[in-house]
């Protein structure tokens, strides 16, 4: 069952959102803040950028952070059919029996942009890396500490045999932008 802004009020009162924005914050900003099924997380101002160089290869299994730049700023331009990382202003900390989904904001959407977030498992918790992808042929601003994303709570009628937390996750409580890890 997908939860309401009630439920989502009442577990972010419990720590499942910090900080957390009572209401939807519309004027002049992104929005961000509850809404009536779901939550609009905004990112914060550190942005790892790609640094194209020729020969360069972005491994999964072997990743470099030398391939990015590293950016602390309130604006992040993406270079055109680029993308950068980046992560959420708020902490989350997913009840046992939930798990979340992530949709890129519609605003972004109609810039080109692509927001890619993997679900939230049950007992996750930390920052949320994003990938932020420009699909379009010009450059695009993203605005820190504005809404990026709505996670949307699914709640199982079943608690799960295993959550995040008890296979000790490797992305469990991360801080900061985590990069690819195996």
């Amino acid at each position: 069952m997908v939860k309401n802004d009630r439920w989502i009020r009442e577990m972010a009162a419990k720590g499942m959102i910090e900080p957390f924005n009572n209401e939807q914050m519309r004027k002049g900003v992104i929005s961000f803040g509850v809404s009536a099924y779901g939550y609009d997380m905004r990112i914060f101002d550190e942005f790892k950028i790609p640094r194209p160089a020729e020969g360069r290869v972005i491994d999964p299994k072997n990743f470099d952070d030398s391939n990015f730049i590293d950016l602390k700023s309130d604006i992040c331009e993406i270079p055109a059919n680029s993308y950068v990382i980046c992560r959420s202003f708020e902490y989350f900390r997913i009840p046992r029996e939930v798990l979340v989904l992530c949709f890129g904001k519609s605003t972004y959407a109609r810039s080109g942009v692509i927001v890619n977030i993997t679900p939230l498992e049950p007992e996750w918790e930390g920052f949320v890396t994003i990938s932020v992808s420009n699909t379009s042929p010009f450059p695009v601003r993203l605005y820190a500490n504005e809404g990026i994303a709505q996670i949307v709570f699914i709640e199982s009628s079943e608690v799960c045999e295993t959550s995040y937390a008890d296979k000790k996750g490797k992305y469990q409580a991360q801080q900061g932008i985590v990069l690819p890890k195996i």
